[in-house]
């Protein structure tokens, strides 16, 4: 399968996302600029990292637009049995970095646009090709503000995440944030008159942990989610620099991942309230105690109709009648709040073999990928 060459090319190219992804963006150009496509390569400010947005068929009218990124997430500390930056294919599993997660939906998209530039679209397909989403949609962005001046936005957006072709209509969004807690020093001799910054850390934990308590129990519920309510999250704790040192800094990294119903500003509110609540009795005795919340990264969640036409168009393609919701992010949220485009997620593979050594993604899921975007090409020779 043509799908599979390609996915073998891109597999080779190392794109985690603390490295460069120029090469792939370059590989994936010369073979659009050999189709004919009309193409546009967006750099960041370090001339190392591209998205790239191309278009196959009319100019003056909206298309569908195939989404996906090329960066993967690292494989350091991970014990892998096959070489991840080469595909070795094994019992109908092809293995490799980003197979499933999402180079397998990219390499398919680029093998339709190769039948695509056969035929006389009556309705043009777009393809965007982003960097750094691994890390919090990053690189679309620039993408974005570009459609954003375009004349015309895609009518339609497929982001081709994992969900063994099934039609995806949500996810939650993402607020990245860190608490900064500043206290007094003193040797730990004298620890009961100083102010422990990591102790000041601590109680932000609990502030969380209660806030997640109430959301677990909240009026905002979907069991459409594995976890049906939003979710917020202390992952990284950092603080101290001797043991005999009664620490003035510590730092707290957290997420929220909510449910279009809740507004994640309001959950920050919630928890700089309970920050306030710390300082009030310290701030007589310590008058530079300070907890500040800073959000380092945001995307919306996505939350398509199930009853919209894009829903229905996909469906169309992949024969199901059914639509389920994701646990993880996607651009999706973006194209949809930021432009109005009608979205959904709907990709080849499984999410349970995404960031896993010997991640995989089967010859069958490619090839029932291949058919559903030969499906979509039908109906842009159409007209739709």
């Amino acid at each position: 399968m043509r799908s599979i060459q390609i996915l073998r090319d891109l597999i080779a190219f190392p794109t985690i996302s603390a490295a460069p992804n120029r090469a792939l963006i370059s590989y994936c150009e010369g073979l659009l600029r050999g189709l004919g496509a009309e193409f546009t390569v967006i750099g960041d400010d370090t001339g190392h990292k591209a998205n790239l947005y191309a278009t196959l068929g009319p100019h003056d009218r909206a298309g569908v637009l195939l989404s996906g990124h090329t960066d993967v997430v690292p494989v350091e500390r991970q014990t892998w049995t096959m070489p991840p930056f080469e595909l070795t294919e094994q019992d109908g599993r092809l293995y490799g970095r980003g197979t499933t997660d999402m180079k397998g939906f990219v390499a398919c998209a680029l093998a339709m646009a190769e039948q695509a530039a056969l035929q006389d679209l009556q309705t043009p397909l777009h393809l965007a090709l982003s960097y750094d989403e691994e890390i919090g949609c990053v690189g679309v962005r620039s993408m974005i503000e570009m459609l954003a001046d375009a004349p015309f936005v895609p009518r339609f957006c497929i982001v081709g995440e994992p969900t063994q072709l099934q039609v995806a209509t949500g996810h939650k969004g993402k607020t990245a944030a860190r608490i900064t807690c500043t206290g007094r020093e003193a040797h730990s001799a004298l620890a009961p008159t100083a102010l422990n910054a990591i102790h000041m850390a601590a109680d932000m934990v609990g502030v969380i942990r209660s806030l997640q308590a109430d959301l677990r129990n909240g009026p905002a519920q979907d069991d459409a989610y594995d976890v049906p309510y939003s979710t917020v999250h202390a992952g990284v704790i950092d603080g101290g620099v001797a043991l005999n040192i009664v620490p003035n800094t510590a730092t707290l990294l957290f997420e929220i991942r909510n449910l279009p119903e809740d507004d994640p500003q309001y959950l920050l509110d919630r928890l700089l309230e309970g920050a306030d609540r710390l300082l009030v009795p310290l701030r007589s005795q310590f008058p530079e105690a300070l907890i500040d919340i800073e959000v380092t990264n945001q995307y919306p969640p996505l939350g398509t109709a199930p009853d919209a036409e894009v829903v229905n168009f996909v469906k169309s393609l992949t024969g199901s009648n059914a639509t389920t919701k994701v646990a993880f992010g996607t651009e999706g949220g973006l194209f949809s709040s930021q432009l109005g485009v009608p979205t959904v997620v709907c990709g080849p593979g499984s999410m349970a073999q995404g960031h896993k050594p010997d991640e995989f993604i089967t010859a069958e899921q490619m090839q029932k990928c291949d058919g559903m975007l030969g499906m979509l090409l039908d109906r842009l020779v159409q007209g739709i």
